[in-house]
């Protein structure tokens, strides 16, 4: 299945405790359908000091299911992704403005 949210996306988050927030992905599993995004779903993690890090309570994007993201199209508005085919090529466009993401 091809990818509707992909890394460097902006997305907004629709339901949770950090519902109406924004930010970027930095990652995406889409064998357990999450993704990490910045400063979303944010934990305290608190990790022993090393040469190489401080140490203390470090927090840390969790990641949030992709069911509860939603692309931002260019009117800042939140969208849902299609497909089509442009030139022999697959491309996603939103659905709101018709527009290529």
């Amino acid at each position: 299945m091809a990818a509707k949210l992909k890394k460097g996306d902006k997305v907004v988050v629709l339901a949770g405790k950090d519902k109406g927030k924004e930010g970027e992905i930095l990652s995406v599993n889409p064998k357990s359908g999450k993704a990490v995004v910045d400063g979303i779903n944010m934990a305290i993690r608190h990790t022993r000091q090393s040469q190489a890090s401080q140490g203390g309570r470090i927090p840390k994007a969790m990641p949030v299911d992709l069911s509860n993201l939603s692309i931002i199209d260019a009117n800042g508005k939140p969208t849902r992704v299609g497909f089509r085919m442009e030139d022999d090529k697959k491309v996603r466009f939103a659905k709101t403005t018709g527009d290529v993401i």
